[in-house]
């Protein structure tokens, strides 16, 4: 039963439930800004690295501090962990278990450190392209510590670098995707922390979070819809008979955001150099127009644009992901804010225990038989 009144709001909607310094979001204007800087800026002219060290210590590396961030090697625990995991294993079931076998060996200790956090962030991307490979029945790849994460990443996942131009567009993918303020799996983390578990756990519960649909599915949710509708020119009647329905337009609408989502426009701009998905991108586009006029006379007084999923979805096909990797994918560039979380939170910790509002029955008795 769902109650309501002073002091409560189911989901804590609209409860500040903290503070931070990492990101502000401006959902009614369209505002991203990691540390001050917006989101778009940071795609253009900077790196997952340098993104990942802003929001560990506060300042922006450039690129003559040497700021890099490359995957690392997998000990022999946790690749063995990953071979006892059935074929067709969620892929965040195994990134969050051979995680979680990764932090039995770390042995780290409270409070976290931003040298734990670039560990757990460093060797995310190995566990999950070891998984897909082993899966298919290919054996791991050893990393090339030179590239960066996101390379680095496809490098390991398909054993030969990838081009320039998906290397720069997952590197955008991973920056739009590392921070986003008390999100589910976000508040997951500093839950944990705030605990005095160490960094693996709250990773690991965020991962757990991150897996339901309605937090991290939706790229994948995307592809299927496009792949419903069909042609631009079939997708009003799709559109129209599934608002008719209730049903909810994948990578359109967000909990925060009333203006057009920044992440997808900066994701857009990256797709357009993926030669791979020219065409797919191409009809994603003009359905994207016609959902925007539709929802607009759906919900003339409630905005509803797109979101960051929608060109996700194009960006990550892209670059050659099956869409079944495409939320653990999400989990790797979500690593440096999840982790950006457990420092602050560790910084000037509380533990968070809200309170909760009892509305079972009264006081009552068991009678002898």
């Amino acid at each position: 039963m769902t109650v309501s009144g002073p002091g409560y709001s189911p989901g804590l909607k609209g409860v500040v439930a903290g503070e931070t310094s990492l990101a502000m979001i401006d959902g009614a204007q369209g505002r991203l800004q990691y540390r001050g800087y917006p989101v778009g800026e940071l795609v253009e002219h900077g790196t997952y690295a340098q993104v990942a060290e802003l929001l560990w210590t506060g300042e922006w590396p450039t690129k003559t501090d040497g700021a890099h961030l490359g995957c690392v090697p997998l000990s022999a625990a946790v690749v063995g962990t990953l071979r006892e995991l059935p074929p067709d294993s969620n892929a965040m079931d195994a990134l969050r278990t051979g995680l979680s076998t990764w932090g039995a060996e770390a042995g780290l200790t409270w409070p976290p450190t931003a040298e734990q956090a670039r560990s757990v962030t460093a060797v995310a991307p190995s566990v999950l392209a070891a998984f897909a490979r082993l899966r298919d029945g290919l054996e791991p790849v050893e990393p090339d510590p030179s590239l960066s994460l996101p390379a680095g990443f496809l490098f390991q996942l398909n054993g030969s670098p990838p081009d320039a131009a998906e290397a720069r567009a997952l590197e955008a993918y991973f920056i739009v995707g590392a921070e986003h303020g008390f999100n589910a799996s976000t508040f997951t983390a500093r839950v944990i922390t705030s605990t005095h578990s160490d960094l693996a756990s709250a990773v690991v519960g965020a991962i757990g979070a991150l897996k339901g649909p309605w937090h991290g599915g939706a790229p994948s949710e995307v592809v299927n819809q496009l792949h419903e509708m069909g042609s631009p020119t079939e997708a009003e009647a799709w559109i129209r008979a599934a608002l008719a329905r209730g049903e909810r337009l994948m990578g359109f609408g967000h909990r925060v955001y009333r203006a057009y989502d920044p992440r997808a426009a900066a994701l857009r701009k990256e797709a357009e150099g993926l030669a791979s998905v020219a065409s797919w991108l191409q009809q994603a586009i003009a359905i994207e127009e016609i959902a925007l006029k539709l929802l607009a006379e759906h919900k003339p007084d409630y905005p509803i644009k797109t979101n960051v999923e929608y060109y996700a979805a194009a960006v990550l096909q892209g670059v050659g992901l099956p869409p079944n990797l495409f939320p653990a994918t999400f989990a790797l560039a979500r690593h440096a804010g999840w982790t950006a979380h457990a420092l602050e939170q560790a910084t000037a910790n509380v533990l968070i225990r809200p309170d909760v509002r009892y509305v079972g029955p009264a006081e009552r008795h068991l009678l002898p038989d």
